[in-house]
């Protein structure tokens, strides 16, 4: 199955000083072709933009990692859990929202390393 990589597993394998495991996972999934992105992934990880190599790696991976796309669907699943989440006393992060979203509308897994898509998963019933 295909793989939303969240930024917070990218950073891992973009930067030199990333943990080594969380780097071998996202490697993983590229050599397998599991690898995915979408585009609030993509900001964030073009913000965090550092150096060349890593503008370098960024360009490359553009061009062959598949890239799901925000639709509307993703939008109205991402206000709901908005909503949940403020009625539960969660404040997720915008993008949080729409890449969780984003992986549920499209059927993706989700990699990541942050803890508010485990309070997205709780209040996505």
């Amino acid at each position: 199955m295909t793989v939303l990589v969240d930024s917070s597993l990218w950073v891992h394998q973009l930067g030199r000083s990333g943990d080594p495991a969380k780097r071998s996972r996202v490697n993983a999934l590229l050599q397998s072709g599991l690898a995915a992105w979408c585009p609030p992934i993509r900001l964030e990880l073009w913000r965090g933009v550092t150096n060349d190599a890593e503008r370098k790696a960024l360009r490359q991976y553009e061009a062959l990692i598949p890239d799901y796309e925000i639709s509307s669907s993703v939008w109205a699943r991402a206000v709901r859990l908005a909503d949940r989440g403020r009625a539960a006393g969660v404040t997720t992060p915008l993008a949080d929202l729409l890449i969780f979203a984003c992986a549920r509308v499209h059927r993706l897994d989700l990699a990541h390393d942050d803890d508010h898509f485990l309070q997205l998963d709780a209040l996505d019933v």
